[in-house]
């Protein structure tokens, strides 16, 4: 099929875009200055995710008239992906109060789920759940906490990209197992838009996402689950499982942060993830093993859920233990101590 010679394509246009946003936050002093909530500690351009958004955005009407994607799916991508990357750009270049934000989110929520029609019947230690309306409800907590929660955890290096290529990569794998190569496309296109990314991001980077990229990446991946869902319901487990190193220390986190009242919307660094990459004082292994983690734990569970052999729900349960077994033992959601 001829639309296989667009990735290449993509990811040269994405790497080409990078380059070219460093250079215009470069000149316009659009910097990253590291502060005591800071991963980094050298300031850095920052908006190269804008390149992802584009990449992929310019990509979906073309998949759309390649047959690849219905006309539904489309908008829901496309919709959905240039609001939150719009915001997202307003607010890296300047502030958004967090209450408009938040709004804005489920704006982009809603409109993915009005297009892909809430939540199917789901499977649950087998037994079926039509959740009608309240799975509309769940689905839009859903993308808003997806959304924001890959915001939160785009704070080293490298990792943000990582965890989206992974995941792609396990979603369209999902696919082929299945039988259905043609859903495979989507996945892989936005993987390839963030491969050309990541060469500009990869540690120690050059340029930052900034939340333009980090919200679209997060509203994206969960629209991509959510149509998985429609597909094969047990595929929104399996997504779920992909997630999981994102859902988990951004979960916990959160929980153990609102328990002790923090201000849960301002920035920190008490993820699992930041205080792991604290302890070994590079990002690059943080990122490497967050990697690992996705590809030789993560997917074998998501690949039996989709295959029937175990069922969704407890292999979310089971592969998500040894991920909040590292976000206690990294301290995930730990006040930090003030110098």
């Amino acid at each position: 099929m001829i639309i296989w010679w667009f990735l290449p394509a993509l990811v040269l246009g994405s790497l080409v875009l990078t380059g070219g946003l460093r250079r215009y936050a470069l000149a316009r002093q659009l910097m990253d200055i590291p502060n005591a909530r800071s991963s980094h500690s050298v300031p850095t351009p920052r908006g190269g995710g804008v390149a992802i958004v584009l990449s992929f955005l310019i990509a979906v009407p073309t998949l759309c008239l390649a047959g690849v994607l219905d006309s539904a799916a489309a908008l829901a991508l496309f919709g959905a992906g240039a609001w939150v990357a719009l915001v997202g750009f307003l607010d890296d270049h300047g502030h958004i109060a967090a209450r408009w934000r938040l709004l804005a989110h489920f704006i982009g929520a809603g409109w993915v789920l009005w297009l892909v029609d809430g939540l199917p019947v789901l499977s649950v230690f087998g037994l079926s759940l039509d959740l009608g309306v309240l799975g509309y409800v769940l689905g839009g907590l859903y993308l808003v906490w997806l959304l924001n929660l890959y915001n939160f955890m785009d704070g080293i290096d490298g990792i943000a990209s990582v965890e989206a290529i992974c995941v792609c990569l396990g979603g369209a794998l999902l696919y082929y197992l299945l039988g259905q190569p043609h859903a495979m496309v989507v996945p892989l296109f936005l993987a390839a838009a963030v491969c050309g990314f990541l060469f500009w991001n990869f540690p120690p980077a050059r340029i930052f996402m900034g939340d333009a990229g980090s919200g679209f990446l997060g509203i994206t991946l969960g629209a991509l689950s959510l149509q998985a869902a429609w597909f094969d319901p047990k595929l929104l487990w399996a997504w779920l499982i992909l997630l999981g190193v994102f859902i988990v220390d951004a979960t916990w986190t959160l929980m153990r942060r609102l328990l002790r009242g923090d201000k849960v919307y301002e920035a920190h660094r008490s993820h699992a993830y930041q205080y792991a990459s604290r302890s070994c004082g590079r990002h690059l292994p943080v990122t490497l093993v967050v990697g690992a983690i996705n590809l030789f734990w993560l997917l074998p569970w998501a690949c039996g859920v989709a295959m029937g052999t175990i069922d969704g729900a407890l292999a979310l349960a089971v592969s998500y233990l040894p991920l909040v077994g590292l976000a206690i033992h990294f301290n995930a959601g730990k006040q930090e101590t003030k110098a």
